[in-house]
């Protein structure tokens, strides 16, 4: 019962959640060359073949706040700074529920700075295992189901855009689209 009840609580409390996503790339965006090359472009070439990274931070499963495009096989972390400058700070927030690829003492310590409670689950093979609030971690779902309604859309699930620049600008579309229906 008291499970239940901390939950309810966490449920109504202000987050901000952070995450990412690969988004393969169409055969024929190797079009790309011509403006910039494929890094530049924010294409990626690895087993998979060419993909885009997009990560994402929102306040629940149909607000999104932030997006931003690296090429694929960019490591999460570094761009922790980056995505969370972006988001709105229209409210005081609790929590910051942080996916594990962003985690790291630089983002736990970005996130007391804004006075707000870092619930990242550690990865398995950090030396320092923090501590975490279990029941708050599974509300990470929330960012999950909003690339989820993001790539419900072929565009955007697909990249077809040859510049990084299109494909930002369509995702921020769906994005406001997603939020208001």
């Amino acid at each position: 019962m008291w499970e239940g009840i901390q939950q309810e609580r966490f449920k109504t409390a202000p987050q901000r959640f952070i995450d990412s996503t690969i988004v393969r790339a169409h055969q024929h965006e190797a079009g790309a060359l011509k403006n910039g090359g494929q890094e530049a472009q924010a294409l990626g070439r690895s087993r998979g073949g060419l993909s885009t990274k997009m990560h994402v931070g929102g306040f629940d499963e149909r607000t999104g706040g932030a997006i931003v495009i690296t090429v694929g096989a960019c490591h999460a972390a570094p761009l922790f700074a980056t995505v969370f400058e972006q988001l709105p700070m229209e409210h005081e927030f609790e929590h910051g529920l942080i996916a594990k690829g962003y985690e790291s003492d630089r983002s736990r310590n970005k996130l007391r700075e804004e006075e707000m409670e870092p619930v990242i689950s550690p990865r398995s093979n950090c030396k320092v295992q923090h501590e975490y609030d279990d029941g708050v971690d599974k509300l990470q779902n929330k960012v999950e189901r909003l690339i989820n309604r993001l790539k419900q859309f072929r565009r955007i699930a697909t990249r077809y855009e040859k510049l990084a620049i299109l494909c930002l600008w369509r995702s921020h579309l769906v994005a406001a689209y997603v939020a208001i229906h």
